[in-house]
């Protein structure tokens, strides 16, 4: 898949934008993000010694530290998503145009010998708890997406912009269920099945099984996923 200009992404997102902008916030949401801030902050302090020892493993194989990426978020605001780097330098612009299974299978030769330690054990991850401390993301929801790839998405699936009625999340149910045969509208399923049945209860439940899946199962997915 080729990646949509520039100009056509914007616009895309800023369209849809205004339609999710239509979508009236629901009382459970002011709850779910002050769990947000409460258990990300505290896994911030908690997670601060993982934090430095990636920081400073990935230090050590090159520059930046961090990954920055832009990726759309709630009501198709766009911000920009922290990650520990786990590619080579220059990897991004090569991989830009590219999306799904070609795009898993491209990254898995730009990835670093700590960026695939860091990607299995999804240790890469943790700089995004300060996406959601900002109020950029949330722990449980879709996973955030690129702006190009948004613009290509809805327009092979007319439904995908309803994702833009919550925030993104670190974890969900398309990324707990997630498998190399899994289509991009099998995942939206998914997002949409959260964003519709979306509870306090629901959120914790995601969390601990996915808190327990990192503890007792072995990776699982792509680790080529960027």
């Amino acid at each position: 898949m080729i990646a949509a200009p520039p100009r056509r992404v914007a616009s895309t997102v800023e369209g849809y934008a205004g339609i999710a902008h239509e979508f009236e916030p629901r009382s459970v949401d002011t709850v779910l993000r002050a769990l947000d801030v409460v258990l990300s902050s505290g896994a911030l302090v908690v997670s601060a010694p993982f934090l430095l020892a990636c920081g400073i493993a990935v230090r050590l194989s090159g520059k930046p530290v961090l990954y920055r990426g832009a990726r759309v978020g709630r009501f198709g605001r766009q911000f920009t998503m922290y990650k520990f780097r786990t590619l080579v330098p220059g990897a991004e612009q090569r991989l830009g145009r590219h999306l799904g299974e070609e795009l898993t299978r491209l990254t898995e030769r730009e990835l670093t010998v700590v960026g695939r330690t860091l990607r299995r054990s999804k240790l890469d991850e943790l700089p995004q708890l300060w996406n959601v401390v900002r109020g950029d993301m949330s722990l449980v929801g879709p996973r955030p997406i690129r702006p190009t790839f948004f613009a290509e998405l809805t327009e092979e699936i007319p439904a995908y912009w309803q994702r833009l009625v919550v925030r993104p999340g670190l974890t969900g149910f398309a990324q707990l269920r997630l498998t190399r045969e899994m289509t991009w509208a099998e995942k939206l399923a998914h997002d949409f099945e959260y964003i519709a049945d979306r509870s306090v209860g629901l959120y914790v439940a995601v969390l601990a099984e996915t808190a327990w899946m990192l503890v007792t199962r072995p990776p699982r997915g792509p680790v080529g996923q960027i």
